[in-house]
């Protein structure tokens, strides 16, 4: 089977790329006809464009935000419409469920910020495909490589980590194994809706800090302030200081099964231990 690639320098496009050889990658800049054209013989499309959000959100910036999804999937989609394609796989984010409230995949209730309009945006443009089309919810994404954990493990195992503010936000995340693995389920079952990509132990901060320092025997005494993250980041500092507690309700109702349901045994399993 081939598919084809957007976004595939980025972590998970790189996971994406050794896990499913036979693929052909779609740049940001390609036209439609060059789209087109690479969709030749192409069973399913991984959407996974767009600019990162762990950076200070200017306004300029949160234009950037924007365009890299919404324009990037909207000119996908046409193409893929007009293709021989069968099923559309494309990304999202958590970031659209609110703040403080545990949710899976039937919560209809969304956060009033800028990350969560973006989300429903990119869902929205992704959704005009007239394809097969599967929504998958990121939540953070954990690997040695990369992702919300590699880039943090030089800190940690400095001794320099520690918690964002008072670590009581809650933090969903998943092990990037995984991801391939609901990537290959969704083809393979032919899945169409949206789906949390989140493990089914969402924990607070503190706890996944301390799991981190507790694996690598290493102490996480150095708290970020939140005022630190907010001159960091600006109004990006929601990516970091969001408390989501959300749930993989729909892919474990398809029969799902995490091999890294836990953060110990995804810690482990990442870092060799």
């Amino acid at each position: 089977m081939k598919i084809a690639i957007t976004g595939a320098s980025g972590f998970i496009g790189s996971h994406i790329q050794k896990t499913f050889e036979d693929h052909v990658v779609i740049n940001r800049d390609d036209n439609e006809d060059e789209i087109l054209t690479k969709l030749k013989n192409v069973e399913v499309v991984i959407n996974l464009a767009g600019a990162s959000v762990v950076q200070k959100w200017s306004e300029e910036y949160k234009k950037t935000l924007l365009e890299s999804r919404i324009n990037t999937t909207e000119k996908l989609v046409n193409a893929i419409n007009k293709s021989d394609v069968k099923q559309l796989i494309s990304a999202s984010a958590i970031g659209v469920y609110p703040n403080g409230k545990a949710c899976d995949e039937t919560c209809e209730e969304t956060a009033e910020d800028f990350l969560a309009y973006m989300v429903k945006e990119w869902e929205d443009a992704a959704n005009k495909c007239e394809k097969l089309t599967t929504i998958l919810r990121f939540g953070l994404v954990l690997g040695a490589d990369g992702g919300a954990l590699g880039t943090v493990l030089p800190t940690f195992k400095l001794g320099l980590g520690g918690t964002i503010g008072n670590g009581d936000m809650m933090t969903s995340w998943i092990d990037i194994d995984d991801v391939m693995r609901i990537c290959n389920h969704v083809i393979k079952n032919r899945l169409t809706g949206i789906f949390n990509a989140v493990s089914p132990t969402p924990l607070t901060n503190f706890a996944y800090t301390k799991a981190i320092g507790k694996i690598l025997s290493r102490p996480t005494f150095f708290p970020i302030p939140i005022i630190i993250a907010k001159m960091l980041f600006g109004e990006g500092m929601i990516v970091l200081t969001g408390s989501k507690e959300i749930y993989p309700k729909a892919l474990q109702k398809s029969g799902f099964e995490f091999q890294y349901p836990d953060i110990d045994s995804s810690l482990k399993h990442l870092l060799n231990k």
